[in-house]
């Protein structure tokens, strides 16, 4: 059953159409500015519908973890710790490795090793990056392991007695790079320049073989008009909308039946279909059921349906089979499809002949593993290929987490402006209410904008993050964050250090950018979360005082008695939050 959080109300300053609607980048002219502050409050409570089960892939263990592998675990790790931060107590993370498949006992036997003993040491490397790279799932899960098997058994056993699997004779084109059968009509033949021709997949580019052989058949032709109806009832069952269009034109091209069984003496490594030895499940179908595995299938399906987080390779064994699979096992469909697009590296395709794979294990060391997953997530557009470089890892880091994030705490924590080392109280004398404004206060326009920006940015953020699209979320915040930089650098707080008269005005503006730090460390939590348990920590701020309750700021211009968080010590913990990269490129 899906489950909405709705999150807290949180008091707003009254703002109109346009206000609400444009960008803070947009937000400069004092009309607007001042009819936003004419003493009007009002409470929205901003519902989240996504579910509070996460997935990732189950990633293939020929290989050792890529960096697209990271992007997908972090778009799912962020989304998850998103909905710890809006309230949710009982939530499911799943990852894990898909260690069966002739792609694996091909790659096992070329390492001269049994199967389950290469899975073991390629599986391990995924959990060591994922620790690694703070990636906080719920479930680690094998494809080897007894619960698994058991699970694809009676989803099996599910489909047979429905009438959805037959055995018949299969013949046709495979990919066993994809583990994909395919039709005459998705591949096309390819000079070799020796005088010889191959014939590939149209899609991926992979090596096709003619396979014949009897093994069951699964009536995926059955759930064409049903899947169909399924998208276009629901317009975010896959996201985005460029990926949706594609699902949809693969159904109109019309589906034929899946092979879902291969001969055990060709593929012996993967579960065997019971009650028939010499047949192997289908890779595909055996992955697939990993998600109701996790959930605690055949038993019961705890927090059922997930959000699955999926790339754009393997979105057709995602939008396509497992919805069919699902609809003939009497189960509901996911909650929502997730894909995203690939990562290249400088502008090329990565490729291990190119010798131009990013390794991720040495990126998280060099950047850090928040200014890894910091990058990954800012530059990652859902809909369209990211591009890689070390060169624009380091600048981006540079200018966003040291300069503009990691500067604003250390001024406002440095003994030179706050030698008492305290989160301080703001002077609402000094700092009025934007409608108390007087002609002899220091305030100025710009500083009410900050205030009302900072005020808005959760719902704004909200809006995005519950979307998938953490770097619209973290454009925002920076730009906040910028104005606060900018906030500080207007008031030159260092000129009022040495007139006992000046401090609590100097007080103040610190207490306004350490609001300002607080409530963007609260919503950059699920993207760098040791940076912003550093951050959080520092300013005093507790591990209770952290989520989407604690995100209400600037009591004391709305006349609240209450200070908020004014008058806490800072920790003795450094200042420092992220260290300034050497711009160099790595190999």
């Amino acid at each position: 059953m899906m489950r909405a959080f709705v999150r807290s109300p949180l008091r707003h300053l009254h703002v109109d159409w346009c206000r609400s609607h444009l960008p803070l980048r947009y937000l400069h002219s004092k009309e607007v500015l001042r009819c936003s502050f004419q003493g009007k409050s009002w409470n929205q409570a901003s519902v989240s519908k996504r579910s509070p089960f996460f997935t990732t892939p189950i990633f293939y263990v020929n290989a050792t973890p890529h960096i697209g592998h990271l992007y997908s675990a972090c778009l799912a790790d962020a989304a998850h710790r998103w909905q710890r931060i809006l309230g949710a107590s009982d939530t499911i993370f799943a990852t894990g490795t898909d260690e069966h498949g002739l792609k694996v006992q091909k790659a096992a036997k070329v390492a001269g090793k049994e199967p389950l003993a290469f899975c073991d040491e390629v599986s391990h490397e995924f959990r060591r990056l994922f620790q690694m790279c703070s990636i906080s799932y719920t479930d680690f899960i094998r494809t080897t392991e007894e619960r698994h098997h058991n699970a694809v058994h009676q989803f099996w056993t599910s489909l047979t007695e429905k009438g959805y699997i037959y055995k018949g004779e299969y013949e046709g084109w495979y990919s066993v790079t994809d583990e994909s059968f395919l039709t005459s009509n998705q591949i096309h033949e390819i000079d070799r320049g020796d005088g010889t021709t191959i014939k590939v997949s149209l899609e991926s580019g992979n090596v096709v073989e003619w396979t014949s052989e009897t093994n069951y058949m699964f009536r995926l032709s059955a759930f064409r008009d049903k899947l169909l109806r399924w998208l276009d009832q629901n317009p975010t069952a896959v996201q985005p909308a460029k990926f949706h269009a594609i699902v949809r034109h693969w159904l109109e091209e019309g589906l034929q039946d899946l092979s879902v069984s291969r001969q055990r003496d060709r593929l012996g490594w993967g579960v065997p279909v019971p009650d028939d030895p010499s047949q192997t499940i289908y890779v595909w179908l055996d992955a697939l059921v990993n998600y109701l595995t996790v959930s605690g299938y055949p038993q019961r399906t705890h927090l059922w349906p997930p959000t699955h987080i999926v790339g754009k390779d393997i979105l057709k064994f995602h939008a396509i089979y497992w919805p069919a699979f699902l609809m003939a096992a009497d189960i509901p469909l996911p909650a929502g499809i997730i894909c995203h697009s690939h990562w290249t590296r400088d502008s090329f395709k990565m490729s291990k002949s190119k010798g131009n794979v990013i390794n991720p294990f040495d990126r998280a060391a060099h950047f850090t593993a928040d200014g890894l997953r910091y990058f990954l997530l800012r530059e990652g557009v859902l809909h369209s290929d990211g591009d890689y470089s070390d060169m624009k890892v380091s600048a981006l880091l540079n200018a966003e987490l040291a300069d503009t994030y990691g500067n604003l705490l250390s001024r406002v924590a440095a003994p030179t402006l706050n030698p008492q080392q305290v989160f301080p109280v703001l002077d609402s004398n000094l700092f009025p209410s934007m409608s108390a404004q007087s002609s002899t206060s220091r305030t100025t326009d710009e500083d009410y904008l900050l205030v009302e920006s900072v005020k808005r940015l959760p719902d704004i953020v909200a809006g995005h993050y519950d979307q998938f699209l953490f770097y619209r979320g973290l454009k925002e915040i920076m730009t906040c964050l910028r104005m606060a930089n900018a906030f500080v650098q207007r008031h030159e707080p260092w000129n009022l250090t040495k007139n006992p008269i000046d401090r609590p005005w100097l007080d103040s503006i610190i207490h306004v950018t350490m609001e300002t730090l607080r409530v963007c460390g609260i919503l950059t939590q699920p993207i760098v979360p040791d940076l912003t348990d550093r951050l959080l920590t520092k300013m005093g701020v507790g591990t209770k005082e952290r989520s989407w309750d604690h995100l209400k700021c600037f009591e004391a211009l709305e006349g609240d008695s209450r200070e908020g968080y004014g008058g806490r010590r800072l920790s003795s913990n450094s200042s420092v939050l992220f260290t300034r990269l050497k711009t160099v490129s790595r190999r």
